[in-house]
C-alpha cells in the first residue's frame, strides 16, 4: 500500500536520500547499523546507491561502516530491517529494484 512507497532523491552523484512518501520521514542508519525514521535530513540519511551486476540496487550508509565494511539497507524475509553490521553486498536481502509509481 501507500505506506511502502518511498522517494529516492539524488543528493550528489552516487548518493541518495530515501524518504517515505506517506510520513515524510527520511530513512536513516545510526552508528550501530540500526535503521530508523528521521524527521530532519541529516548525514545519517545519506546512502550510496550502486547498481549491481544483476541489475538490482544496493544502498549502503555513507557515514557509517562496521569493522571497515559497508553497512547495507537490508530487509529480512518478514520485511523487517536487519542490522547493517550483518549485511553483505552479495546478500539478496540487500538487493532492491526501484520502480516508478505514478
Amino acid at each position: 500500500g501507500p505506506a511502502g512507497i518511498v522517494e529516492i532523491r539524488s543528493v550528489r552523484v552516487g548518493v541518495v536520500a530515501i524518504r517515505a512518501v506517506h510520513t515524510g520521514f527520511f530513512l536513516a542508519m545510526n552508528r550501530r547499523g540500526r535503521l530508523y525514521g528521521s524527521k530532519e535530513f541529516s548525514p545519517n540519511c545519506k546512502f550510496t546507491e550502486r547498481i549491481e551486476e544483476n541489475g538490482y540496487n544496493t544502498y549502503a550508509s555513507l557515514r557509517w561502516r562496521h569493522r571497515g565494511r559497508p553497512m547495507f539497507l537490508s530487509l529480512n524475509s518478514k520485511g523487517r530491517p536487519q542490522r547493517g553490521g550483518k549485511t553483505r553486498r552479495q546478500h539478496l536481502s540487500t538487493h532492491f529494484l526501484p520502480i516508478l509509481v505514478s
